[in-house]
């Protein structure tokens, strides 16, 4: 008896057993001054000079990420105004925002596949933006680290 009961057990134990896979695709998210931060919706756009910009939303929050183009290579930040991060936060108290820019701030924004059959965007990126409105309910730089898309749609 204590060998069909056994016996039981160990059945219903492996039949109760699942696996449940969440995606999180599309995805942006990454370490902005070493706190977790996930976008909750992301899009990029091509535009028609070739540039790509990706933004990446949530409630109060903008982050905006621009390269010359879709090619997959490394763009360095604070090097020029046509590759830029920029990030922005709206509130009651105001808008704050801090950006790179030619000789402000660094950074790098890495794209690691450009897929144009099914017109995602994936790649890595980090930053250190300055507050350009020397807006004094904030610091003077945005440390963005670890930064991460992945699948994000491209609309032409």
């Amino acid at each position: 008896m204590k060998k069909l009961i056994l016996l039981t057990v160990v059945l219903f134990s492996f039949i109760s057993c699942q696996e449940e896979v969440t995606f999180n695709n599309p995805s942006f998210q990454g370490l902005k001054d070493n706190v977790f931060w996930r976008a909750i919706e992301s899009k990029a756009t091509l535009a028609g000079n070739g540039s790509l910009i990706i933004e990446a939303y949530t409630s109060k929050e903008k982050i905006t990420l621009k390269t010359t183009s879709k090619i997959v290579q490394t763009y360095f930040l604070g090097t020029s105004t046509s590759k830029t991060a920029t990030y922005t936060l709206t509130d009651t108290d105001g808008t704050l925002t801090f950006t790179t820019g030619f000789g402000i701030g660094d950074g790098q924004i890495v794209i690691t596949e450009y897929d144009a059959v099914n017109k995602t965007v994936s790649g890595t990126f980090k930053f250190n933006a300055i507050n350009t409105l020397n807006n004094p309910l904030a610091g003077p730089t945005l440390n963005f680290q670890k930064g991460v898309f992945y699948k994000v749609p491209v609309t032409p």
